[in-house]
Parts: C-alpha cells; structure tokens; sequence
C-alpha cells in the first residue's frame, strides 16, 4: 500500500527527481519507486556507507540489506551519493535532513522546477527526537509545500 501511494504521488507530481536518505522502509521505497519511474535519485547519508547500513537499515527487522546495496550501488555510479561524514553534530541524522532539503532545494533552482517534501508515516509525532516530524518542520521553515503519505 505505501509503495503503491508514494508510486502515485511521484508519478502524479511529475517529480524529476528525489534526495533522501536511504535507511530501511520509506526512505528505500521511495528510492525504489523513484527508480522504477525513472526519476533522478540522489542520496545523502551522514556518514559511510557501511555504518549507515549497520545503523540505519540492518538495525530493523526486514530484508533491506539487499535492496540497499542494489539502490545505492546505482546511485554511487551516476555520482548521486552524497557522504557528509558527519562527526561532530549531536546528531548526525538531523544535520542529514538539513542537507537534504537545501539539495532538494538547490535540485529544483537548477532545473527551473518547483521543490517540495514527502513525509511517509502514521501522521502522529513519536515526540522530541521525531525525526520524520522535523524533516517536515524544517521543510515548511524553507517555504517547502510538504505531502503525506500515509502508512494507515
């Protein structure tokens, strides 16, 4: 259901192209609809491949592994993965989000194109440290028009 309406929001908004993250769930589906659709996927992780792999895709139950290193080996070759190596921020997934919406940002200028935000979750904030929530807050702070897609 959720690769079925992230499938129908990138299609039905002409999307040109995705930044994200790639960690396991939302992030590697819309990577992997993106993909199928033939849209531009660039991909910014806080650090190595490896660790983010270990911390962000493999910590959770799930067959990502695969679908991670199959999306970001084709990423790598067309020279859309970002590595920020970020180790001085208290947290590194946040500064990530931040770099991702001034990419997006930057992506659509270039192209003459309008940016938005994609949130995929329940729609309820977990609280303090919610990092869909913020990635969501910190579009709108840009002016960013922000679509759900809901996972219920």
């Amino acid at each position: 259901m959720v690769r079925e309406r992230v499938r129908e929001l990138l299609a039905g908004k002409g999307a040109s192209a995705v930044v994200s993250s790639a960690a396991c769930g939302a992030d590697l589906i819309g990577l992997g609809e993106a993909g199928t659709l033939g849209i531009r996927r660039r991909v910014v992780l806080p650090f190595g491949r490896g660790r983010f792999r270990e911390t962000s895709v493999m910590d959770r139950p799930g067959d990502w592994g695969a679908v991670y290193d199959r999306i970001l080996d084709q990423v790598e070759a067309v020279g859309d993965l970002l590595v920020l190596d970020i180790a001085s921020e208290d947290d590194p997934y946040a500064a990530a989000n931040s770099v991702i919406l001034d990419d997006a940002v930057a992506l659509a200028k270039a192209a003459d194109e309008p940016a938005g935000a994609v949130l995929v979750w329940d729609g309820v904030s977990r609280g303090d440290g919610d990092l869909t929530e913020d990635f969501g807050v910190q579009a709108r702070k840009r002016g960013l028009p922000v679509m759900e897609v809901l996972t219920i």
